[in-house]
């Protein structure tokens, strides 16, 4: 029986550690490494080139989603399996698109993680039967991507046409102080310190369009 390897990508070591266990009890599957940050998981993806990575969504040092290409440059073989506390079917549609094979809830892990794991680098796609479900019975884009609300994405579309908070105030007939709180928050929400970065997401994410409608 061939052995597949493993790095784990968890920020938290109990996390790690229980995964571990119920890994090294099965004899096809090795772990060759765990990591707690985003970086830390690129490292061993590079130095291990892994049949197979299980990947937190929400770990230090950046997106994990973000970092799928630098994932697959290193190890194009790799196949990557999520393992998220993340129920939205919105979170499951995106980690698919971004090459993901199989999308497993923290819920539900344990003997199905496992059988995630070996349809991952078969080839085959995986989900957690509920969230299955749930993403075959939700139409697709139902509202402003990574949990923003629509007046986030709104307010993110005009920052990226190059609009100052006082504009976006006065064109929306909000406040200055309502704008700042709104694009404070969406920046949090998404990890985003720089205009620079404000941009890219807004333009990658269709939320520039939304500039048509508002007013």
């Amino acid at each position: 029986m061939e052995t597949l390897t493993v790095v784990l990508a968890d920020d938290h070591e109990i996390v790690r550690d229980g995964l571990r266990l119920l890994l090294d009890g099965e004899e096809d599957l090795e772990v060759v490494a765990e990591a707690g940050t985003v970086p830390d998981a690129l490292r061993y993806v590079r130095g291990h080139k892994p049949d197979v990575l299980v990947l937190d969504l929400n770990m230090p040092g950046g997106s994990s989603l973000d970092a799928l290409p630098e994932v697959f440059e290193a190890s194009p073989d790799t196949a990557v399996v999520v393992l998220t506390m993340q129920s939205s079917p919105d979170y499951a549609r995106k980690a698919l698109r971004a090459g993901v094979r199989a999308y497993v809830l923290k819920e539900a892990a344990g003997g199905e993680l496992v059988e995630a794991m070996h349809a991952a680098v078969s080839g085959r796609t995986y989900l957690t039967p509920s969230l299955g479900a749930r993403l075959a019975a939700e139409p697709d884009d139902q509202g402003p991507p990574d949990g923003l609300t629509p007046r986030e994405a709104e307010i993110a579309g005009l920052l990226a046409l190059g609009y100052t908070n006082a504009e976006i105030a006065e064109r929306l007939v909000l406040s200055r102080r309502t704008v700042e709180t709104h694009r404070a928050s969406l920046q949090g929400k998404l990890d985003i310190t720089t205009r620079a970065e404000l941009v890219r997401y807004a333009f990658s994410h269709g939320l520039v369009a939304l500039e048509d409608d508002a007013g």
